[in-house]
């Protein structure tokens, strides 16, 4: 599968994890829409539904969870979503899932790891 033409929306307030996972994903090809925080994700999705994204859970305003939910209440309630967080506690991660979310990345990771998640994502959702 290839990544070109791909759309990936990046959600996080961490400048440096923003732009380190922008930096992987388009280094392999990825289109990516980077935004700061959780209501530039939910108004870029609304304006153009990504392939893909991933959420940091913890921003301002909304957050990952906040737009996870809002995204599975969309017409578009079938794009695969990612979220990314420093909250490692089972009860967290088994929050992510409950809410929908079709993979969990606990920070700090592996650049590496997380493009074979979204590669792996991806080709499950085709």
């Amino acid at each position: 599968m290839t990544a070109e033409g791909v759309r990936v929306l990046v959600a996080d307030d961490d400048e440096d994890i923003r732009d380190l996972v922008e930096f992987k994903l388009s280094q392999s090809g990825y289109s990516v829409q980077a935004v700061p925080d959780g209501l530039a994700a939910w108004e870029a999705f609304q304006e153009d539904a990504p392939s893909l994204a991933i959420l940091d859970v913890m921003m301002p305003g909304l957050s990952g969870i906040d737009v996870l939910r809002k995204i599975r209440e969309s017409e578009h309630p079938r794009v695969p979503v990612l979220l990314l967080s420093a909250k490692s506690r089972d009860s967290d991660v088994d929050t992510g899932f409950a809410v929908g979310a079709d993979d969990y990345v606990i920070k700090p990771f592996s650049p590496r790891e997380l493009l074979h998640r979204v590669n792996g994502m991806l080709a499950r959702a085709r």
